[in-house]
């Protein structure tokens, strides 16, 4: 959804199914997804007749990091790290937990590297290339 209002963001507010009918998503998942993108600051909507919805920011400054934690939630790979400091009773006797971290901040590092900006750009450097 994001992409799309990114690659369209030239036509104003959006309808969700101008969104749904080009990138072959169902308007009802679609629905379910907007409280959350809304919620989090990712998302603008109108609503009346020229209403729909629209990018908040630029696509160069939102991040799939930013993307999946709105809809997803934590991207932890173990509960304990959903916390800042860690609160597990067993934080200080814990020998994996230097290999979750390490997981958790390669996750975190690699997501937000890429904005919707990002993909777009990607996708115009694919367009045309035919490789058998």
């Amino acid at each position: 959804m994001l992409y799309d209002l990114a690659l369209h963001h030239e036509d104003g507010y959006v309808s969700l199914k101008d969104i749904a009918d080009r990138q072959g998503i169902s308007k009802k998942y679609l629905e379910q997804i907007v409280p959350l993108l809304n919620k989090t600051g990712l998302l603008r909507t109108n609503r009346g007749n020229k209403g729909g919805y629209m990018l908040a920011g630029k696509a160069d400054e939102i991040s799939v990091g930013d993307i999946l934690r709105a809809t997803e939630g934590s991207l932890a790979p173990v509960a304990c790290l959903d916390f800042e400091p860690n609160e597990c009773p067993r934080v200080s006797e814990c020998s994996t937990l230097y290999v979750w971290e390490g997981l958790y901040k390669a996750v975190n590092d690699y997501l937000d590297g890429i904005s919707l900006q990002d993909i777009i750009e990607h996708g115009t450097s694919m367009a045309g290339d035919y490789c058998i």
